[in-house]
């Protein structure tokens, strides 16, 4: 069942859809009440990952989200993250989870230590989208558009890619706006009432 109050957000790299996601959140904040903010966030710290790039990312990120939107929380979820939606699920909390494509990594290409299997990403593909059928919180997902260039040539990316759009398909139809970014700007793919 489409859940008129759910939102994805898709785009390439730097097309400012996380920006467009902190505004809703701080649109819905906006509009006072009790109405609070949580942001999902699902990239493993560089810590974890050995990459210390993607921690000064993280960081950069932290701060600009922490000026732009001050009283957005936010939530680590490098996985389970259904179970993190669940434990959240609030009408007066709007949930933003930054991002889809990297939970899906981590998922489907996991460090050393943790075992990936098609049985945990369908676990926890269906876990995400039961936990978007029944959130009482408005979600926005944020997530990169895929499959617009050049054929990757290793077997494993074709497979990423395949299983991103598939996650894609199956979380727009539980959506009930679905965006594009493109260079900055907004472009309505589905906007039902």
């Amino acid at each position: 069942m489409t859940q008129a109050r759910h939102e994805l957000i898709l785009g390439g790299a730097k097309c400012g859809k996380s920006r467009t996601a902190e505004c809703r959140a701080a649109r819905w904040l906006g509009e006072g009440g009790n109405r609070r903010a949580a942001l999902v966030a699902t990239a493993l710290p560089g810590k974890v990952t050995g990459d210390a790039e993607m921690d000064r990312r993280i960081a950069r990120h932290r701060a600009d989200r922490a000026a732009r939107v001050p009283q957005l929380q936010t939530v680590e979820a490098a996985d389970a993250l259904g179970g993190t939606l669940q434990g959240l699920s609030d009408p007066q909390l709007l949930i933003v989870v930054d991002c889809l494509t990297l939970w899906l990594t981590q998922i489907l290409m996991p460090l050393p230590g943790r075992v990936a299997s098609a049985a945990l990403w369908h676990q926890e593909r269906a876990a995400l989208l039961s936990a978007l059928s029944e959130s009482a919180s408005p979600i926005v997902l944020v997530s990169n558009e895929i499959g617009l260039g050049v054929l990757p040539t290793s077997r494993e990316a074709r497979e990423f890619i395949d299983t991103l759009g598939l996650l894609h398909q199956a979380v727009a139809g539980l959506c009930g706006r679905v965006t594009l970014m493109v260079a900055g700007c907004e472009l309505s793919v589905k906007d039902e009432p």
